[in-house]
Order: C-alpha cells, then sequence, then structure tokens
C-alpha cells in the first residue's frame, strides 16, 4: 500500500514553509500576490491553489516546488525538511 499522506493527513510537506516564507517576505505577500507571481515564474496558479497548497490539501509537483524554491531562494530541501 502506498502512502500518499503524512502522518498529520497532510498531502504536502512543502506547505507550512510556504506560508512562512510568504508572511517572512520582506513585504508580506497575500496569497494572490504570490499566485501573480508564481505565474510569471511558470507555474499557472491562483489564490485557491496557493491556499490549498500552504493548508497541506493539494499535493505539489517537483516541477512547482522547484518553481516555488526558486522563487523564494531557497532549496528545494528547505522546503520540504521540517528539521531546517
Amino acid at each position: 500500500m502506498y502512502i500518499t499522506r503524512g502522518a498529520d493527513g497532510r498531502n504536502n510537506m512543502c506547505g507550512s514553509k510556504i506560508a512562512l516564507l510568504r508572511n517572512g517576505y520582506p513585504t508580506k505577500l497575500s496569497q494572490r500576490a504570490l499566485a501573480d507571481k508564481l505565474q510569471l515564474e511558470g507555474f499557472d496558479c491562483n489564490k485557491n491553489i496557493i491556499q490549498r497548497i500552504e493548508s497541506g490539501k493539494r499535493f505539489v509537483t517537483d516541477i512547482e516546488l522547484g518553481i516555488i524554491a526558486k522563487f523564494f531562494n531557497v532549496s528545494c530541501d528547505y522546503l520540504i525538511n521540517e528539521d531546517k
């Protein structure tokens, strides 16, 4: 049997880090503003997608993870590891 959710029931490991980065951005970004900026980087998303990622309700592909990491200037490893 495959495990598709974390022990906490979340569908991704990066949502909470993305929320922290978004809120700690030099000028705090709204979810809509983040979605707009990520669209310019090639991630076709909207405010609802960002909200679902941050709340752990949506899976995140490796391509999307790479775009998000590049935007925030962090590594993919940072986004998915709890201890960093």
